[in-house]
Order: C-alpha cells, then structure tokens, then sequence
C-alpha cells in the first residue's frame, strides 16, 4: 500500500547529508581528484569513492575494475596485449582490468567521461586515477581549509570477485582508514551491495575503536541478488531484503539502506512519478536511515513530466530540484547526486 500524503514520514538522521557520487560527476570525470574537490567546493556532505585493487594491492578509485570505459588505457600501445576476457559477478566482460596493473603503471593513464554521449568530455586526459590515500589527503586538507567536517562514504567494489583472486578489499581498507588521522575521526560509511562483507566488518568493527565508521546495505533492482549470495547458491534476493522482516535483518549488522531512487518513488508505465513506497517507512520501523542513489540532472535521467525542452542531454536544474524535494518529503536520511550544488539548493531551499 502506497504511503498517503497524510503518512508524512520524517528523517531519522539529525541532518540529511548531500552525498556527492563519484565526486562532481555530472562536471569532471568520476571519481578523480578534481571531480572530488569540485563536490566539495559545491557543498557535499559526503564524497563516495567506489573502490577496486591494483595487483599490488592498493586500493584506487574506479565505479568498475574494468577501466577501458573511463580511462585513455586503449590509447596506450604497451597496454594493448592487457586487453582480456572475464567475469566478473557472473557477467562476461571485455577489457583492462585493475587488478592487471600496478599502481605505477595506472598512474600512466588519465581518466575519461564516462557519458560521453550526455556529458561534456573537455576534460578528457587531463586528470589521473586516485588512490583512496590520496583522496583522504584531499578531504582532509580541504575540511581544514573550509572549517567543516566532510565524510567520505567508499564502497566495496566486486568483493567476493576480489577475494577470490586473492586481493580482498575489506581489511586493506579497514587499514588505510586507520593510518590517517582524518579518517581516524571523521565519519566513514563503508558501502557494498554485498552482504558478508558487511556482516565481516560488523565484526571488525564490534570493539568501538572504530566509533567513526559506519555501514551502509546497497540494494540493487527486486529481481537480483547480492553477487555473494548467489556465488553460494543462496536465494536471498534484493526484494525479500526490502520488505520488513528483511530490513530487521539488515539491521542487525548496517546502519544504513541505499536503494535506488526508484524503489521509494517508482516510474509509472509512462515514465511519469508514481506514488512513494512504505520503503522509507519500513527502513525507518526497523532504525535504519535511508540513503538512496542518484539524483542526475540531464533531462535524460528525469521524469518525464520535469523534463525541459526534448534534448535528453540537457542539463535541467529546475527539474533536478523538483524531484529530489519530491523525494526529500519521503523522509530520505541522505542522498546521492552527480552535481551537490543541485543537491544543495533543493535541499536549502535556496
């Protein structure tokens, strides 16, 4: 049953934070160091690296370990015989691969727009891939700077993939948080759509000398699984962890939900804003905020009732604004966006 209008349900969070995906991502390529400055200079919250491995075993930040769509790594003729087949969470893929590099030889590349079709790519080239080290540098340096706390929310990328070859991400990351002061202290929330890692990290993190750092569940689409769920042949799905027993369970070892935006307020068949689902509602019964992703402004990722003009590319503030107050009158905890200055406004009401 749709929750009314008369069913206003409030924020469990003290403040609801602006969460700044891949950095800027609508404005500089993700999940780079200027993509993360520019997140932070429009006002997020919170900056979220998405993090692989290098096969020395440093954590760097890419959405995906393969990274021939966001980098210049076909461009470099002594990277051409990396180019390789694999699967990776049960799905055939094609490409460069993270783990087949070191971080020396990384750092060679520069970073690419990964929407080129939607995006601007006149930073193509100019920037280098981050490690989560030097992201912690920036973030600190610049909270510093600007006398407010800013928090970085990483996720766990592919992690039964990663531990099966022998590269697990959990306690790598677990260990650069704790060697910076910063993230020492700051307010960490690790991510994953996975599960057991999480429950790991519950029990890495039971003795409170991690008070910092919290956990967040990301929930991908009803009818999938978490990828380590189905490698052991589980049957858990993302729809069973969403309904009310589910979320009581995820409670027991995450703070936090992330579903997508459209499991609060779906689509309609005409691609129009249906009516809010009890998710919020029911995460909320179960002490669990909501922390759901990603608001993006091209007109190309909106309802189409918001849209302005018939150019899916066109970046529309307006309606950006309009659906994430929408949303926000749901009671989100948080959410995350491709530009925080948008974010910001609809959240300020400025």
């Amino acid at each position: 049953m749709p929750v009314t209008a008369a069913a206003v349900e409030k924020p469990l969070a003290a403040k609801v934070l602006v969460i700044g995906h891949r950095g800027a991502s609508a404005l500089r390529p993700e999940h780079t160091l200027a993509s993360y400055a520019k997140a932070i200079a429009d006002g997020a919250d919170y900056i979220e690296p998405d993090l692989v491995m290098t096969k020395d075993g440093v954590l760097v930040a890419r959405h995906e370990n393969e990274i021939g769509s966001t980098t210049d790594v076909a461009d470099h003729p002594e990277f051409a015989a990396r180019k390789t087949g694999k699967t990776i969470d049960g799905q055939a893929v094609t490409g460069w691969f993270s783990e087949d590099f070191s971080l020396a030889e990384l750092k060679t590349l520069r970073a690419r727009e990964r929407l080129p079709k939607l995006r601007s790519t006149q930073y193509d080239g100019q920037f280098p891939l981050a490690t989560l080290d030097e992201i912690i540098d920036l973030v600190a340096a610049e909270s510093k700077a600007r006398g407010r706390v800013i928090g970085i929310i990483p996720e766990i990328k592919h992690g039964t993939y990663f531990r099966k070859i022998g590269l697990p991400l959990e306690d790598t990351l677990l260990a650069t948080l704790a060697a910076h002061d910063y993230t020492r202290t700051a307010p960490v929330e690790i991510q994953s759509f996975e599960v057991g890692n999480l429950k790991y990290l519950r029990g890495k993190l039971a003795d409170g000398t991690h008070g910092n750092i919290r956990l967040l569940q990301l929930l991908g689409d009803a009818e999938e699984q978490p990828f380590d769920v189905a490698a052991a042949g589980g049957q858990l799905d993302y729809a069973q962890m969403m309904t009310p027993a589910g979320l009581r369970e995820i409670a027991t070892y995450a703070d936090a939900i992330g579903p997508s935006i459209r499991a609060i307020i779906p689509l309609k068949f005409n691609h129009l804003l249906g009516a809010p689902t009890r998710l919020v509602h029911d995460a909320h019964a179960a002490g669990l905020e909501v922390h759901p992703y990603t608001f993006r402004p091209e007109n190309y990722f909106l309802p189409l009732d918001l849209w302005q003009g018939i150019d899916p590319r066109n970046v529309n503030e307006a309606g950006s604004i309009t659906e994430i107050r929408i949303y926000l009158a749901t009671g989100i905890d948080a959410f995350f966006t491709d530009d925080p200055a948008i974010g910001r406004k609809a959240l300020d009401g400025r």
